[in-house]
C-alpha cells in the first residue's frame, strides 16, 4: 500500500489529522470537500508520485535527476499544474512499494525501499475538463491543452481505434461506436444515432471516462503469461536482461529472436491500472452516477493491483459506496452460509445483484474516504461504523440542511394559513 503525507501545500495546511499525517492510498480512495479545499491537489500529488516511482523502477529517470534543486517542483509538479502551490514550509512525503520521496526545506530526497511486491502501474489522470475532448479528432493539432487533458485525449483516441463493435454504455440504454472513416464519435439509441458532441453534457463527460477506463482495465486484465503469474519486478528485470542478451547476440537465429521479442513484450507490460478520476458524477443524474460508479468499481476489481482514486462533490456517490460495501458483506455471508441451500443462495445473490452488481461490490478494508476542510486546510478520515462509511459528512449535512430549510418554509406557510 502507498501512503502520502502533505502539509502547507496549496489549500492544504495542517493536512491529515490521523495516522501520523499519513493518508493510506487504498484500492478505492475518495476525497470529498468544498471547492478549493484541496481534493484535486492531493489527487494530483498522488498521481505525480506514483508516476515518478514507476519511472525510477523502469529506469526512465534516476534518483539524482529528481533531487536536482527545484526539478520536482518545476518539472514534475508543473505537469499537473500544481508547481505554484509550494510554500517555504511545504512538506510532502510519499511511501511507495519501491521508492519513498520526501520534500522539505525546498529539498527533494529519494530513498529506495526493500525490493519485493512492486507492480508496474498504468497511471491515468482523468481531469474534470474531459467533456471538451469529444469535439477533438486530431489531438496533435492542439498545442496548448493542459498536459493531463492532452494525455487523456490521446488515450481516448487510442481506445476508439481499438473498438471493433459498438460498446454498450451503462447509462440511458445507449451504445457507443467510432466511425473510423469519418472519424466520428457516435451514440446509438434504439431508433436514432447522434454525434457525441450533440449529446447532453453528462454523456459528453461520462462516455470518455467510461471508454478509457474500460479499455485500460481490460488491457491490463488481458496481459499474458508473466503478468498473470505476478512475477516480482526483480525477477522480471533479470529475465529482461537475459532476453536483451539474446536479442543482441548475432549468433541467435530469427525464430529465437522472434520468441524473445514476444517474451520481452509480455514482461514489460503494465501490471495494474491506477485510475484517478476528478468528479465521476459530473453533470449526471443520481441514478446515472450510481451506474457510472458501478462500472468504475467493476473495472477496478478486474485486477488485484488496480486502484481507483476519486474526487467528488456528490453525496450520492458516498451513499452508493456504502451500498457497495454492504453488498460485499452480504455476498460473503450468503456464500459462506453452510445451512442455506444452493437454490436459496442463488436466489438471494440474484436479488443482491439487482441492487448492486456483484462485480462492483467493495470490501470495507479496501475503501478510504477523506474529507477536506477549506477553512483550516485540514483533512480527516470519514468515520466508519460496522465497516460502513458514516453519513456524517459535509455532503450529507448539506442535504440535511436543505430539508431543514424546507421545513422552515412549511412553517411559514402554515403560519399564514395558506
Amino acid at each position: 500500500m502507498s501512503e502520502l503525507k502533505v502539509r502547507n501545500f496549496g489549500p492544504i495546511k495542517a493536512g491529515y489529522q490521523g495516522n501520523g499525517g499519513w493518508l493510506d492510498i487504498k484500492k478505492v480512495t475518495v476525497f470529498v470537500g468544498n471547492q478549493g479545499s484541496g481534493k484535486s491537489t492531493v489527487a494530483k500529488l498522488i498521481s505525480t508520485c506514483i508516476w515518478m516511482e514507476k519511472a525510477l523502477v523502469r529506469g526512465g529517470i534516476k534518483a539524482k535527476d529528481l533531487e536536482i534543486y527545484n526539478r520536482f517542483r518545476k518539472k514534475y509538479c508543473a505537469y499537473q499544474n500544481i508547481h505554484n502551490f509550494f510554500r517555504k514550509d511545504s512538506e510532502i512525503e510519499f511511501r511507495g512499494m519501491a521508492y519513498s520521496f520526501a520534500y522539505k526545506d525546498s529539498a527533494f530526497k529519494v530513498e529506495k525501499n526493500q525490493p519485493g511486491g512492486y507492480l508496474i502501474p498504468k497511471v491515468m489522470y482523468v481531469p474534470a475538463e474531459r467533456n471538451f475532448i469529444n469535439a477533438v479528432i486530431q489531438p496533435e493539432k492542439l498545442r496548448y491543452l493542459p498536459l493531463t487533458l492532452y494525455a487523456f485525449l490521446e488515450e481516448f483516441i487510442r481506445a476508439n481505434e481499438e473498438i471493433e463493435d459498438a460498446v454498450h454504455l451503462p447509462i440511458n440504454n445507449l451504445a457507443y461506436a467510432f466511425d473510423k472513416k469519418k472519424r466520428a464519435f457516435k451514440l446509438l439509441g434504439d431508433e436514432y444515432e447522434i454525434l457525441l458532441s450533440e449529446a447532453s453534457s453528462g454523456l459528453q463527460s461520462s462516455v470518455p471516462l467510461f471508454l478509457v477506463s474500460k479499455n485500460l482495465s481490460e488491457g491490463i486484465d488481458k496481459s499474458t503469461g508473466f503478468t498473470k503469474t505476478r512475477l516480482s519486478f526483480e525477477k522480471k528485470e533479470k529475465i529482461r536482461k537475459e532476453l536483451l542478451k539474446i536479442l543482441t547476440d548475432d549468433k541467435t537465429n530469427d525464430s529465437v529472436k522472434s520468441g524473445a521479442v514476444d517474451l520481452l513484450s509480455s514482461i514489460t507490460k503494465n501490471d495494474c491500472f491506477i485510475n484517478i478520476v476528478e468528479e465521476p458524477e459530473q453533470n449526471l443524474f443520481p441514478d446515472s452516477q450510481q451506474k457510472m460508479l458501478h462500472s468504475l468499481l467493476e473495472f477496478n476489481g478486474k485486477n488485484t493491483g488496480n486502484k481507483l482514486i476519486m474526487t467528488t462533490h456528490s453525496p450520492y456517490l458516498i451513499n452508493y459506496l456504502t451500498l457497495a460495501v454492504k453488498a460485499d458483506e452480504l455476498k460473503e455471508k450468503i456464500e459462506t452460509a453452510g445451512e442455506l441451500k444452493e437454490k436459496v443462495k442463488t436466489e438471494n445473490l440474484g436479488k443482491l445483484n439487482d441492487i448492486v452488481p456483484l462485480k462492483s461490490a467493495l470490501k470495507s478494508d479496501d475503501l478510504a474516504i477523506y474529507e477536506l476542510n477549506e477553512i483550516d486546510g485540514s483533512i480527516k478520515s470519514l468515520e466508519v461504523y460496522d465497516g460502513l462509511p458514516s453519513d456524517e459528512n459535509k455532503l450529507n449535512e448539506r442535504l440535511g440542511k436543505s430539508n431543514e430549510l424546507f421545513a422552515c418554509l412549511l412553517e411559514i406557510q402554515q403560519g399564514l394559513g395558506l
